[in-house]
């Protein structure tokens, strides 16, 4: 990924490590006022870190495990089916362990049907998990592959207050660091988020794991 890279391979690395080890990430804005690049190349280099930092999927989350699904882009008191417009729908998983919360994925998604939510629940969840949701029909359907699917009552959110904290901190996060991002690459800004969240309590290895897999990985060219 460091295939024809526009600026020092010094530079590249520098912005590997702010990107993957500062709490909050940088936008390409700041990395252009840092590093004195043009903002469009730090863009395109941030894109390709994105890349690299989803996930593996040879860890599908186990033990107890909450769902729910959220609209970025816009108004959130649009109900579930109806046209979105501008709006994309992302539904995310978040790990409950003994001491608190564990690690957490989220995907973007077309509509919140079984047909969308099954992909993500094959690839990011344990069969054997204790899934939670709230009770919206979409989900009644996977209750076939996982036995341990539960349906309780949202009640405004009260009854999954981990994951609507894990919600309302990556919309901050996207409004407050980045303040937009385009419909197309908002999959590489949840996959940068939650890079960093899952190796939240393992930041010492952070930024030498994400440089080997971007040196394995095959180049990538931008809008290939």
């Amino acid at each position: 990924m460091f295939d024809k890279c526009k600026f020092s391979l010094l530079i590249a690395f520098h912005i590997v490590f702010k990107i993957s080890s500062k709490k909050k990430g940088m936008s390409t804005l700041e990395l252009s006022h840092e590093f004195e690049l043009r903002q469009p190349t730090c863009w395109e280099f941030k894109w390709k870190i994105q890349q690299a930092m989803q996930s593996s999927k040879q860890y599908p989350l186990s033990g107890e495990v909450h769902v729910d699904e959220f609209y970025i882009g816009g108004p959130e008191d649009q109900k579930r089916g109806r046209s979105k417009g501008s709006k994309r729908l992302v539904v995310v998983a978040l790990e409950k362990v003994k001491d608190g919360v564990g690690r957490a994925y989220a995907q973007i998604i077309e509509s919140a049907s079984s047909e969308e939510f099954k992909p993500f629940f094959i690839t990011y969840i344990s069969k054997a998990a204790n899934v939670i949701t709230d009770e919206w029909t979409g989900y009644i359907p996977l209750k076939k592959e996982y036995k341990n699917l539960k349906q309780i009552p949202s009640n405004e959110g009260k009854n999954f207050p981990d994951l609507h904290i894990h919600i309302m901190n990556l919309k901050g996060w996207l409004r407050g660091i980045h303040h937009h991002c385009s419909k197309e690459r908002l999959q590489g800004y949840l996959d940068e988020y939650h890079y960093r969240y899952n190796r939240r309590n393992n930041m010492d290895k952070i930024f030498h794991k994400l440089v080997e897999k971007m040196v394995n990985n095959k180049p990538i060219r931008i809008g290939k």
